[in-house]
């Protein structure tokens, strides 16, 4: 009975805990209306307050996290406090899509009408990682610690990438709109931080527990998964199991499309229009051997989807959206995916529109659990936008000039080539462009056993042109990029990494090369900015185990099932 209840006991400490990871939402100060009676008092109020200053002693915004906790009520329930807590999070949240629709109605210049456009969007995908938080919170069971505690670090993190990038929307606008939804955001971004920062705190608090003592076994927070008769995690929906070593000739696709007439559709979009919503089993749809011109998203309604094709240098999406041609950013993805477990294979992903119309994005990857094999994905500026959520690289070709692999998931590519296109003049290339903002966020970019190589026509007008080459630069002020195991050719530059705007956030990234090759891998005359990692091999080696597929991205509970080439550790190389 004393270990049933010390179990109940750590399982109510973490509910309360993320109580301030649900209450992350856009939301203003004092929170009227929010639930709970001020007049409340004795001890119940007390146990309230000092159960809160302990909640938000981890925080970087104290004030604001006891304020938002204060104002859920005056009950000591766990899953009271967390419904009270979201309830308020989501009101607030459609309180912020109201606010950019009225700002909407009132402004003129087309790309902040779309920027307001894109922030309704981008809030109600912040709403969507929230409610998964809650319902996880909900159907919480003690054996599934370490699944939870990620996907709740994964979610958090891609609440705040959502608000960013809704910021992130007014670059090179006109007038003050974006300032007034910076305003509306504050609050988000502060709370937001908060429980991300509980969290964090919470799982290290939980990973040091005593578990024998409760009669729990370790191996729940040990990051190794729960599995069944089969070898594989009990939880991971059967249907997703070895997708992707079929071909076209051993699957049977719930859709063909070809733009021969041997298929049922001529078009990628007449065949999404059968994807059933939220479905727990893969739709396949083969798309032969052609290119196809269209711009396709694959909506957050549309998971479990896969993407089949003839070869990634046979069957082509392709688009010429940009930033020049009059799109934000976020709108110049040939192909978005929204819909969480997407998976690709043998196909190729392309925005042709060229390096002078600045930023145009070939893939856009915003889906939690998404495998990209055997794919090529090829533009300039902004090809490859690693948006949020976990995802896996494996056997693909990204080219580009600037900033060609960016954004703020946490993902990690494997025996992939990175090709390094010719820019335009006065221009320099960059590799990676990692996007984090919070300093506690669970994303980065690892390159593992990479190819870092240049266009033949990078090389042939790099004498005249005289332009450089780069491993990355920091986009966001936490950037963290990887880069281990990989060749480097002798296009990168010593210095290694560019700076985004003059001295601005060198102190805070957080960049590392461990154990690479090749001519360009020499670190001697690398940058010396505070946040390039210069550690000892014995700190390699546990930094680079850190930055694995199996304990970056908990590849080990979602990946092999499918039967990607896969490696969970360090290679040999």
């Amino acid at each position: 009975m004393a270990k049933k209840v010390a179990i109940i006991a750590v399982s109510s400490i973490l509910l309360v805990a993320m109580v301030v990871a649900i209450a992350v939402g856009v939301t203003h100060k004092g929170n009227q209306g929010s639930g709970g009676d001020a007049s409340t008092g004795g001890a119940q109020v007390s146990t309230t307050s000092k159960a809160v200053q302990q909640l938000c002693q981890p925080t970087d915004y104290k004030t604001t996290c006891e304020n938002a906790l204060s104002a859920a009520g005056n009950t000591s329930d766990p899953k009271t406090l967390i419904k009270i807590a979201f309830n308020v999070t989501v009101k607030h949240v459609k309180e912020a899509i109201r606010n950019s629709s009225f700002l909407q109605k009132a402004v003129k210049d087309p790309r902040v009408h779309d920027a307001l456009e894109n922030c309704r969007e981008l809030l109600e995908y912040s709403i969507n990682d929230l409610q998964r938080s809650f319902n996880q919170v909900d159907t919480f069971e003690f054996s599934q610690m370490n699944t939870y505690i990620a996907d709740i670090k994964t979610w958090l993190s891609g609440a705040i990438t959502y608000q960013q990038t809704c910021l992130d929307g007014f670059d090179n606008t006109t007038g003050d709109t974006g300032e007034q939804m910076k305003k509306y955001l504050q609050l988000s971004s502060e709370l937001s931080s908060n429980g991300l920062a509980i969290v964090t705190e919470m799982s290290k608090v939980l990973g040091s527990y005593n578990l024998s003592s409760l009669g729990t076994s370790r191996k729940l927070l040990s990051g190794e998964p729960e599995v069944g008769a089969d070898g594989y995690p009990s939880w991971l929906n059967g249907g997703r199991r070895g997708l992707l070593q079929t071909t076209p000739a051993t699957v049977k696709p719930n859709v063909v499309v070809a733009q021969d007439g041997s298929g049922k559709y001529k078009t990628i979009n007449e065949a999404l229009k059968e994807i059933p919503k939220i479905s727990s089993n893969p739709f396949i749809i083969y798309i032969k051997a052609g290119v196809y011109k269209e711009n396709v998203n694959i909506t957050k309604y549309m998971n479990n989807v896969l993407l089949i094709g003839d070869g990634p240098t046979k069957t082509k999406i392709t688009g010429n959206r940009s930033f020049v041609g009059g799109y934000n950013t976020f709108r110049t993805a040939t192909v978005s995916v929204d819909g969480d477990q997407f998976m690709a294979k043998d196909i190729g992903f392309e925005n042709s529109a060229g390096g002078e119309m600045h930023q145009a994005v070939a893939l856009r990857m915003s889906s939690d659990l998404s495998i990209m094999y055997n794919c090529q994905i090829d533009g300039y500026q902004d090809t490859l936008y690693a948006h949020v959520h976990r995802q896996f690289y494996r056997d693909c070709t990204i080219s580009g000039t600037i900033d060609f692999i960016f954004g703020n998931a946490a993902v990690v590519f494997q025996n992939c080539k990175m090709v390094v296109r010719k820019p335009n003049e006065n221009q320099n290339c960059m590799v990676t462009a990692q996007g984090r903002t919070d300093k506690r966020g669970t994303t980065g970019i690892v390159l593992q056993n990479c190819t870092i190589t240049a266009d033949p026509e990078f090389v042939a007008g790099q004498a005249k042109l005289q332009y450089k080459a780069y491993l990355g630069r920091p986009w966001k002020n936490f950037s963290r990029t990887v880069v281990m195991q990989s060749q480097i050719d002798n296009l990168i530059d010593p210095e290694g990494w560019a700076p985004w705007i003059g001295s601005l956030y060198l102190d805070t990234i957080w960049y590392v090369e461990i154990n690479n090759r090749g001519p360009g891998a020499a670190q001697t005359k690398r940058v010396k900015w505070p946040g390039i990692q210069k550690l000892s091999p014995q700190a390699s080696a546990q930094v680079a185990a850190d930055f694995t597929a199996a304990k970056f991205i908990n590849g080990d509970t979602w990946i092999p099932v499918t039967k990607v080439p896969y490696v969970s550790g360090m290679m040999n190389v």
